[in-house]
């Protein structure tokens, strides 16, 4: 069978790229409003599509840690657009590794059920991009063994089988969703130990999650929905952790590149991405790296951007008895010594190494705790110190040089917060250019 895949407009530029091996889409995956603002206003006079994840973590039905689930989510997503003027059908809502990971600690029935559960709210609320990832060890799995694939693969099944559920209870002529397998190694979030190297995935390992999932997906009856497989998620020697980067090296890729091309109807997603030099991002794409997934670059450049303000309001209104400091950088510290569950297990050394990282590693555990009441009057505070008088030329150069120059080319409006969106909107710029470059 040969599938029309038409009729879901998130794989559309994965079917012009089978066909003539160019073009590609991005993911963002993040949840954070500048990161969507930044999007959305860049989507406002092109005709690209804007596809956004979320994880297991971020958002699910519990709340994840953005306190949102599926529907809500989805809902707030739907709005945000609306008031860009881009039609519903322009934005495309996904899940990235969907399944047990934010419940690992749990018994396998368990995490399982909630997965499954997951992924059926995600279908519901609007989700037709999922990415089924059931690769990791859940609580009564034999620690001192490697997770049987074959147990992997029936539990991606598991998964669709869910999604496929939900999908029967939508109204008729509801978008199908799209799948994606496969996980990248390390897991998501980045590297959380120093390396001196990264393994690509092999092409023998590649074809086996491809032939077990299709064998699993059969099984339950699922033949239906692997014709809407799209993507298989492998480590193509790219990531990052806490201060390490491995950039894309297309020649250790070859392999892969070679086998996918032989699949039918399949390219690969990419995770981990962030920070890629845009040359990397464009071979990417190149070699069937067809989706390139982004998430924790949006939020460092939103946190690059926020603080070179913060440094901005020192240096203006520093000392002035009638202004109330942000104290921004302080107060995210604060914030994350008094919540370090969402840091600890990947920050190490001595307390120095510890405070550094908080602020600065390219992992950017900082991008949890913006949420908080405290950070979000922080940065209220900030935006309100900024806009009450034209903030100096020489400041605005000095902490955001890039901005500056748009500003006064008449590319820029002078508002701090468009400052940060175009801060963010730098690194999307990356991506669009990958995807679409056809030099």
């Amino acid at each position: 069978m040969t599938l029309d895949r038409r009729y879901n407009p998130a794989i559309k530029s994965l079917s012009e790229h089978k066909k003539n091996g160019t073009g590609g889409i991005y993911s963002i995956c993040s949840s954070n409003p500048y990161v969507l603002q930044a999007a959305f206003s860049r989507a406002q006079n092109s005709l690209d599509y804007v596809l956004i994840e979320s994880t297991s973590n971020q958002v699910n039905q519990f709340g994840g840690y953005t306190g949102l689930t599926p529907s809500r989510f989805a809902a707030q997503l739907r709005d945000l657009a609306a008031s860009y003027g881009l039609p519903p059908e322009q934005v495309i809502l996904g899940g990235d590794h969907l399944g047990p990971n934010a419940w690992q600690s749990q018994p396998a029935a368990d995490a399982m059920e909630k997965a499954q559960e997951l992924v059926h709210d995600c279908v519901l609320a609007g989700y037709t991009k999922l990415h089924l990832d059931a690769s990791m060890k859940l609580g009564d799995d034999n620690p001192r063994e490697a997770l049987d694939p074959v147990l992997a693969a029936q539990r991606t099944a598991q998964l669709c089988l869910a999604a496929e559920m939900a999908f029967t209870r939508l109204p008729s002529g509801s978008t199908p969703p799209c799948y994606v397998t496969g996980t990248e190694v390390p897991p998501p979030g980045g590297a959380k130990e120093a390396e001196s190297s990264l393994s690509v995935t092999r092409v023998d390992d590649a074809r086996q999650t491809i032939e077990l999932t299709r064998a699993a997906f059969k099984h339950l009856g699922l033949e239906a929905a692997w014709e809407r497989v799209v993507a298989l998620v492998v480590q193509p020697g790219v990531e990052f952790g806490d201060q390490e980067l491995f950039i894309y090296d297309r020649k250790r890729a070859v392999p892969l590149v070679e086998f996918i091309v032989k699949c039918e109807r399949l390219v690969y997603e990419a995770h981990s991405t962030d920070y890629q030099p845009r040359y990397s991002l464009k071979e990417l794409v190149e070699d069937h790296f067809a989706i390139l997934k982004v998430g924790p670059a949006l939020t460092f450049a939103f946190r690059e951007a926020v603080f070179a303000l913060s440094w901005l309001e020192e240096e203006w209104l520093g000392g002035r008895e009638d202004i109330q400091l942000s104290n921004l950088p302080q107060v995210l510290e604060e914030v994350m010594l008094t919540k370090p569950e969402h840091w600890r297990r990947y920050y190490h050394g001595d307390e120095h190494s510890q405070k550094f990282a908080r602020r600065y590693s390219l992992s950017d555990r900082a991008r949890y705790y913006w949420p908080d009441p405290r950070l979000q009057a922080a940065l209220n505070r900030l935006f309100l110190n900024l806009s009450k008088e034209p903030v100096p030329k020489a400041l605005i150069s000095q902490f955001l040089p890039n901005q500056y120059e748009k500003l006064y080319a008449g590319l820029l409006v002078s508002d701090p917060r468009a400052w940060v969106e175009d801060k963010i909107a730098c690194v999307l710029d990356d991506y669009t250019w990958a995807c679409h470059s056809m030099v």
